[in-house]
C-alpha cells in the first residue's frame, strides 16, 4: 500500500503545501462511501455494457462466418437474435445508467453541497474570515460538482475501462497472439508520456480553478457593492478589472489546451498506428486465408475496444488533477474549526431561563487580531439584570469586537465574560449562550423574501399579532400599510425600503426573540433623532425585565440608559 501510494504521489507530481496525496486520496475515500451505492451501480452498468459489447464483437464475427460459410454451428437466425438481444439490452442499461445520474447523482451533490454548508454555518467567525463569499460560493458549487462527479461516474468509467481493456485484449488474444501483444507494445510509451503530462496539467487545474474563483469574487462583489460603484463612477475600474482576470483565464485554457492538444495528437498517432497495423496485418492473413472475414472483422473492432480505454486515459488523467485540486479546495472549508455550542456544565436550568435576564460580567478582558495593534485592553464591568447600558467610543476603540465577544464569535485572548443568574449560576459566553442575546447589527440586514419570512427569523412560532406588536415598539407600523402588509415582499438587503425602514423591521426582528438580554450594534443610525428615541422609549416601557446594551454614537442615547461605559482607542 506505501509503495502503491508513493508510486502514485510521484506519478502526480508529488504533495501539495497544505496535504499529502495520502489525505486527499483517504478524504476522497471517506466521501465516496457515503454515495457507495451510485458508484456500485454504475460500476455493475458499466461492466455489462463492456460484456455486451464484447458479446457483439461474437456475434457479428459469428454472423458474417455463417454468411460466408464458415460456420455451420448456428444458424443465421440465431446468430441475428444475438446480435439484436446484445443491442436491445445495451440500449436499456444506458436507459437505466441515464435514470440512475438524474436521481443519486443530484442526490449526492445536494448532500455534500448541504453538509459543507452546514459546516460553514457552523464554524467559527474568526476561521472563516481569511475566505472571500465569491470563493466560497465557488468552492460550495463547482469543486463540490467536480468532486461528486468523479467519485459517482469517473471512478465507476475507469473501472469499466480497465474491464474492457483486459476482457477485449483476451478476446483478441485468443484469436491472434501477435496482434494482441503488438498492440500492448504501445503502453510503456503512453505511460511515459503521462507521467510528464500529469506534472503539467496539474499546475494547469490549480491555476485555472484560482483564476475562476477570482472572477466570480468580483462579479458577486460588485453587484452587492453596485450602487457605491455607480455613485463612485468606477464602472470602468470594475470593468477593466473583470476583463483582466477573464484575460488571464483565457490565457490559462488556452496554454493548457495548447500542451493537452500536442499530446493528445501524439497519443492520436500512436493509436492511429495501432489501429491501422490491426487492419494491415488482418488484411495480410485474410489474404493468405488464415483468417475469415469475420475473425478481419473482429480484429477491427477490438484493436478499438483495447485502444479507446487507453486513450480514454488521457481523458481521466486532467479528472483526477481537476479532482485532486477541487478536494484540496473542500477540504480547506471541512477543515475550518466549529464552534462548540453545548451548553456549559454550570448551567443546569432548563432553557425556559432565556426570560430570566442575567448579569453579563466582563473580568479583565484584552483582545487583539493577528498582527493588528491592541483594541481592548483590561477592560472589566458589567451588565446587571434589567439595566439599560450605552457604549461608547470613538471609532477603532472596540465596540464591534465587544459585540463579537458578547455574542461568543471570538473568545478574548486573556479575562472573561460571563453570564451569572440571580441564583447564583454562571456560564462563560460562547456559541452556547448566543441565544440569551437579542442582536440587531449594524445596517441593513434583512433577507429577500417576504417581511413575514423575515420576521419569522426572530421567533419561528411568533403569531401575526405578535409581529404587528413588536413592529409598533419598533416604530414600524408603515408595515401595515403596505399594499400586503406583513406579507410584503422585499429585495435582496431589503430592496424596495429606505435604511430606516429596514432597520425599524430588524428591531422589530429582534424583539421577537426569547432572548433577555437586547444588544443594538448602531442600530438605529439612519434613524433620526425623534424616531430613536420613541424607539428606545417603547422598548424600555415594554420590556423593562430586558437586559439594553446600546453600540451608539449618539449622545442622545444615553437620557435613556442607566449606565454608560466609554472605550478609548489604544
Amino acid at each position: 500500500m506505501a509503495s502503491a501510494l508513493r508510486l502514485l504521489r510521484n506519478w502526480l507530481g508529488g504533495d501539495t503545501p497544505r496535504y499529502s496525496i495520502r489525505q486527499i486520496l483517504a478524504w476522497l475515500f471517506s466521501e465516496m462511501r457515503m454515495h457507495w451505492l451510485q458508484a456500485t451501480l454504475n460500476t455493475t452498468i458499466g461492466i455489462l455494457v463492456v460484456l455486451l459489447d464484447l458479446a457483439f464483437v461474437w456475434c457479428s464475427k459469428l454472423l458474417i462466418d455463417i454468411a460466408t460459410g464458415q460456420n455451420t454451428r448456428f444458424t443465421f437466425a440465431q446468430a441475428a437474435a444475438m446480435l439484436i438481444s446484445s443491442v436491445l439490452l445495451n440500449i436499456a442499461l444506458s436507459y437505466c445508467g441515464r435514470w440512475i445520474k438524474a436521481i443519486l447523482g443530484v442526490r449526492a451533490q445536494n448532500d455534500m453541497q448541504r453538509r459543507t454548508f452546514l459546516h460553514l454555518l457552523h464554524a467559527q467567525w474568526s476561521g472563516m474570515e481569511q475566505f472571500h463569499t465569491g470563493d466560497l460560493l465557488n468552492r460550495i458549487e463547482k469543486d463540490v460538482s467536480q468532486i461528486i462527479s468523479f467519485l459517482t461516474e469517473s471512478l465507476p468509467a475507469f473501472v469499466t475501462a480497465i474491464v474492457r481493456f483486459t476482457g477485449a485484449f483476451l478476446f483478441l488474444f485468443l484469436i491472434d497472439k501477435t496482434l494482441a501483444i503488438a498492440i500492448i507494445v504501445i503502453l510503456p510509451f503512453f505511460l511515459l508520456l503521462s507521467r510528464f503530462y500529469v506534472g503539467k496539467m496539474r499546475s494547469f487545474a490549480r491555476a485555472i480553478r484560482q483564476s475562476d474563483s477570482e472572477i466570480q469574487a468580483t462579479i458577486q462583489e460588485s453587484l452587492q457593492h453596485n450602487v457605491v460603484i455607480k455613485a463612485l463612477y468606477r464602472l470602468s475600474l470594475i470593468e477593466d478589472r473583470l476583463m483582466n482576470l477573464q484575460s488571464r483565464l483565457q490565457h490559462q485554457i488556452r496554454t493548457r489546451t495548447h500542451f493537452s492538444s500536442v499530446s493528445a495528437t501524439v497519443m492520436q498517432i500512436g493509436f492511429s498506428a495501432g489501429y491501422l497495423f490491426a487492419f494491415l496485418w488482418g488484411a495480410a492473413r485474410l489474404s493468405q486465408g488464415l483468417i475469415t472475414y469475420g475473425t478481419l472483422i473482429a480484429f477491427v473492432q477490438l484493436v478499438g475496444q483495447i485502444q479507446a480505454p487507453m486513450r480514454n486515459l488521457t481523458g481521466y488523467i486532467p479528472l483526477l488533477i481537476t479532482t485532486l485540486t477541487s478536494a484540496e479546495r473542500v477540504i480547506d472549508l471541512h477543515r475550518v474549526p466549529t464552534e462548540d455550542q453545548t451548553p456549559g456544565s454550570a448551567l443546569n436550568t432548563p432553557r425556559s431561563s432565556l426570560l430570566t435576564p442575567p448579569s453579563v460580567i466582563i473580568n479583565g478582558v484584552s483582545f487583539r487580531y493577528d498582527g493588528h495593534r491592541q483594541i481592548l485592553s483590561n477592560l472589566s464591568c458589567s451588565f446587571p439584570p434589567g439595566s439599560a447600558t450605552a457604549v461608547m467610543g470613538p471609532t477603532g476603540a472596540g465596540k464591534t469586537t465587544l459585540v463579537r465577544l458578547l455574542l461568543g464569535l471570538i473568545p478574548p485572548i486573556s479575562g472573561s465574560i460571563t453570564l451569572q443568574w440571580p441564583d447564583g449560576q454562571t456560564q462563560p459566553v460562547s456559541a452556547a449562550t448566543r441565544p440569551y442575546f437579542c442582536y440587531v447589527p449594524q445596517g441593513n440586514t434583512l433577507l429577500s423574501g417576504s417581511i413575514y419570512g423575515n420576521l419569522l427569523f426572530g421567533n419561528p412560532q411568533a403569531t401575526e399579532q405578535q409581529m404587528i406588536n413588536a413592529l409598533h415598539v419598533a416604530s414600524a407600523d408603515f408595515v401595515l400599510t403596505l399594499p400586503d402588509g406583513i406579507h410584503t415582499t422585499v429585495g435582496e438587503q431589503g430592496y424596495g425600503l429606505s435604511e430606516g425602514q429596514a432597520q425599524r423591521i430588524c428591531i422589530a426582528r429582534c424583539l421577537l426573540q426569547q432572548g433577555s438580554i437586547i444588544l443594538l450594534d448602531e442600530a438605529t443610525s439612519a434613524l433620526d433623532a425623534a424616531t430613536e428615541e420613541r424607539i428606545l422609549t417603547a422598548i424600555r416601557t415594554t420590556y423593562p425585565h430586558k437586559t439594553l446594551i446600546i453600540i451608539t454614537h449618539h449622545l442622545a442615547v444615553v437620557q435613556h440608559t442607566t449606565a454608560e461605559i466609554h472605550l478609548t482607542r489604544h
